[in-house]
């Protein structure tokens, strides 16, 4: 099994973090920071101010970057995201994972496009936009003035309802109704002080399943809780092929809103290709390279609430006969 994301994609995973004013932004960073440990994690921010750093897991500050202990980097963007992003990637400590945070008043389509559209595209693998909305000041006649907040909420693949704790359950299901109806069925997740199941925000505890060609023994299908608040996992796997077809229908009408992450390894009976399936929001991407072990299907799927039969049965149902 490969040691780190990085070397397992060839790519260096990114998550965008993005939210209006005052929303939460810094304070999911602070919390993924303090609970994304085995990792080493670069961030890309507009200034260090807001980030709350113990002065003792400091090992170098220079002008633009703060070197920690644990080996995380944090680095200043200066007006050019795509140099701060090479700054990272040339350093000769590998760097696992890069987290972007915006300003609070910043596009995101441009920032995506810098991984997207540029030949960053063939180093960097854009996982996720997360957005962050402030339950307790969020106002639709406000918000909706401003073109940043509304793209912020159109082109975020997951949406954290921060500080779902100052308000009552009926302002924050108002709050969910007004979000989708910007987004058709966006994934929304509630959350007080940023705090939030990394492995539905991030690319973590799902490493693993990039190796899964490679790993002789595989799990059965099923499911496993996470937590106590509803969030699980659903395993697939499959020694037959998968119609394409059918899986474009499935990724299209039938995967449940409540379906926030997923990855599998997957083996297309159109392609003689191995392909990594990698699925944030309603984004997903399908990167193919060779088989190295006999083809077979193996997915996880994570959520909220999940009805592993439904799922299960469902992908069965994408098989070939």
């Amino acid at each position: 099994m490969l040691d780190t994301l990085a070397t397992s994609f060839q790519k260096l995973p990114v998550t965008i973090i993005t939210g209006f004013l005052g929303s939460g932004k810094t304070t999911l960073l602070n919390y993924i920071l303090q609970n994304f440990a085995a990792y080493k994690v670069a961030v890309l921010v507009n200034e260090f101010g807001d980030i709350n750093i113990d002065s003792q897991l400091l090992v170098a500050v220079a002008e633009d970057m703060i070197e920690l202990t644990n080996g995380c980097i944090c680095c200043t963007i200066n007006d050019n995201l795509a140099d701060a992003v090479y700054r990272v990637l040339d350093r000769q400590d590998q760097i696992d994972y890069l987290i972007v945070e915006t300003t609070g008043v910043a596009e995101p389509l441009p920032i995506a496009l810098t991984f997207l559209g540029t030949e960053l595209r063939t180093l960097t693998q854009l996982n996720a936009i997360v957005t962050v909305v402030d339950a307790e000041t969020f106002t639709p006649a406000e918000h909706y003035n401003s073109g940043a907040a509304i793209n912020q909420i159109l082109y975020g693949d997951i949406i954290l309802l921060n500080k779902t704790d100052l308000v009552s359950e009926r302002r924050v299901n108002e709050l969910e109704g007004y979000l989708c109806s910007v987004k058709e069925r966006a994934r929304i997740l509630r959350s007080e002080y940023g705090k939030v199941p990394l492995s539905l925000i991030l690319d973590v505890n799902l490493a693993a399943f990039s190796s899964f060609a490679e790993t002789p023994t595989v799990p059965d299908n099923g499911s496993q809780h996470l937590n106590n608040d509803g969030f699980m996992s659903v395993s697939f796997q499959s020694n037959r092929p998968i119609a394409l077809k059918k899986f474009q229908q499935f990724l299209d009408y039938q995967l449940p809103d409540n379906v926030f992450r997923a990855k599998g390894v997957l083996w297309f009976a159109e392609s003689p290709k191995r392909h990594l399936f990698q699925l944030s929001g309603k984004r997903f991407t399908i990167d193919d390279s060779e088989w190295i072990a006999p083809p077979a299907n193996q997915m996880v799927l994570i959520g909220r609430k999940l009805d592993a039969l439904f799922l299960i049965q469902t992908l069965n149902n994408c098989l070939t006969q």
